[in-house]
């Protein structure tokens, strides 16, 4: 159910793209406490963006999941810049994120809702 799509204006390599989503996904679990076998990440890259008036890297995550704790934020937003700049080299200042809680039957899986 947790779902987190990273836009980039980097060009990643297939290597660095396959580590990236492998350590998200599991992150994005570990943070969340949920299990992995739910979590859904993507990455779009190459993306014509700028943020500041620079194309300078960037990006811009969803996090989206039923049950998000909003006292969490601070702490979610700081792992995944953590982990966008260790992985892609994009400064936490150039880093926006979004962050949604779902409503369970408002979410759909495999033919039903949570």
């Amino acid at each position: 159910m947790p779902y987190l799509l990273i836009r980039t204006n980097q060009n990643v390599t297939e290597a660095a793209t396959a580590t990236l989503l492998t350590r998200a996904s599991r992150e994005v679990a570990g943070l969340l406490g949920k299990s992995e076998r739910y979590v859904m990440v993507s990455l779009e890259q190459g993306q014509p963006m700028l943020f500041g008036g620079s194309a300078d890297p960037l990006a811009y995550l969803e996090l989206k999941s039923i049950g998000l704790p909003g006292g969490e934020t601070a702490r979610l937003s700081a792992a995944l810049c953590d982990l966008l700049g260790q992985e892609l080299g994009v400064p936490r200042d150039r880093i926006y994120i979004e962050f949604s809680n779902a409503s369970g039957p408002l979410w759909g899986w495999n033919g039903a809702t949570f």
